[in-house]
């Protein structure tokens, strides 16, 4: 009896247990409250996901007092709380049925912060747009007249099904790039109304002018009959489109990237744009001016006819890749070109560069005897003084040598040294007591050491 009891009451323990967990245990529901442009035919119990996952339903839709749809979506304890900058959008789960809808929660990166008030106000939410709200903006006669368009499409396309179809997948970088295009116009309002109320201008204009534009029109219906009797050609160019398209995929690619890294740049040139009209008024007349000027330069660059333009005068000349590398023929004989004859000179040259290089410390002192005035040291400024002795000195003012002329030579020949040509690095100096003159770069450099400076 004792055993029947215990188990009755684990039984029931295990049910309470049940309960608690499928009903109470999680606490309070997670409400969201979201604000659309109209309910887009959502219905109690309609899920709500997020990349595809079942994260809740919604509970409830009302009406509030500006006309807006409120819909209450009761979302898993585990997105508690939604991040602030989550997107909203009402979907269709398929092109049949009615109450097919669901709502697509977009999370924003988890550093967000929390969403303010559980509540997504209409800038976060997107309603989804019915084909027959579409077709309900055109009347009778645009209605009819689209239909014949979709008609004309079947037509054309029949047959070609896989072709249109892979040539829709580079639809997208152009629709992508039209949706940005379209965020610029609308954060731009003013600038857009002023661009609108000025093509309203232009379409006056074109309406007074409409005899003229019959004209063009007239002239377009001959283009088209020249393309049409060149449709072979034409038709060749579109059988090749599909391979310049797929190349130029990458292109498009790449340059949407370089156009998003041109945002800042023009951000920061808008000011400066608004500066610059008066600027550019101003260089209208200029530009208007130089257009004869820019005529006769275009005539001097290129002309019809032999040898009577820029280009042509150009074309003549050698080219500077032959002079530079040759061989090339010249005045007569052919001859080596510029480079190989520099790399030859410069290579000819380094033995004798090589040589003077030791000297130029003597070059420089030797100039610097016709410059320096004095040396200095901690006590101030010093000077160099030395005896000189003339071959003559003046008695009663007048010169009178001291060496007789016929003298003047020998005594010359026995006092000075001759034929030092050949000295060494430094001995333009005496010999210093460090031996660090006359200085031999290496044992086989060409200079004699001997050669040096009368005296100790």
């Amino acid at each position: 009896m004792v055993g029947r009891v215990a188990a009755l009451a684990a039984i029931l323990i295990a049910a309470v247990a049940v309960v608690v967990v499928l009903v109470g245990s999680g606490g309070e529901d997670y409400r969201v409250k979201a604000l659309f442009q109209n309910a887009s035919q959502l219905v109690k119990g309609n899920l709500v996901q997020v990349s595809g996952t079942k994260v809740g339903t919604v509970e409830e839709i009302t009406l509030t007092k500006d006309g807006q749809a409120q819909v209450t979506m009761r979302i898993d304890e585990k997105y508690k709380p939604l991040r602030d900058g989550t997107k909203a959008t009402v979907r269709a789960s398929s092109l049949s049925g009615i109450a097919n809808r669901y709502i697509d929660l977009r999370l924003p990166p988890a550093t967000a912060g929390a969403l303010p008030g559980d509540v997504l106000t209409q800038k976060d939410t997107t309603t989804a747009v019915d084909l027959d709200e579409i077709f309900n903006i055109f009347g009778p006669r645009e209605r009819k007249a689209l239909s014949g368009v979709l008609r004309g499409f079947s037509t054309l396309y029949a047959g070609r099904e896989q072709q249109a179809n892979r040539g829709l997948l580079y639809l997208n970088p152009s629709i992508a790039a039209t949706s940005r295009l379209f965020q610029e116009l609308n954060r731009n309002g003013p600038e857009l109304r002023t661009f609108i109320n000025e093509s309203a201008g232009l379409v006056g204009t074109v309406d007074e002018r409409r005899d003229d534009l019959a004209g063009l029109v007239t002239n377009l219906a001959d283009t088209t009959g020249a393309l049409n009797n060149r449709r072979e050609a034409l038709a060749e160019s579109i059988q090749r489109l599909p391979a310049f398209m797929r190349r130029s995929n990458t292109t498009f690619v790449n340059l949407r990237a370089t156009l998003d890294d041109l945002d800042p740049l023009v951000d920061e040139s808008k000011p400066v744009a608004k500066k610059l009209r008066p600027f550019l008024a101003e260089l209208r007349p200029l530009a208007r001016n130089a257009v004869p000027t820019l005529r006769d330069l275009s005539a001097l660059v290129r002309s019809p006819g032999p040898g009577n333009d820029l280009i042509e005068a150009t074309n003549a000349n050698v080219p500077v890749r032959d002079i530079a590398l040759g061989p090339v023929n010249r005045n007569g004989a052919q001859r080596e070109g510029a480079f190989p004859a520099s790399t030859k000179a410069l290579a000819g040259a380094t033995p004798e560069l090589a040589h003077a290089r030791p000297y130029a410390v003597d070059l420089t002192s030797w100039f610097d005897d016709f410059s320096h005035s004095g040396y200095y040291d901690a006590n101030g400024s010093v000077g160099r003084v030395a005896l000189n002795i003339n071959a003559f000195t003046f008695l009663n003012g007048l010169p009178t040598g001291l060496i007789p002329p016929n003298q003047v030579a020998p005594s010359f020949l026995q006092l000075a040294q001759t034929g030092l040509n050949n000295r060494c690095p430094g001995s333009s100096e005496r010999n210093n007591r460090d031996g660090s003159n006359p200085f031999k770069p290496y044992p086989g450099y060409n200079c004699d050491e001997t050669q040096m400076p009368l005296g100790p």
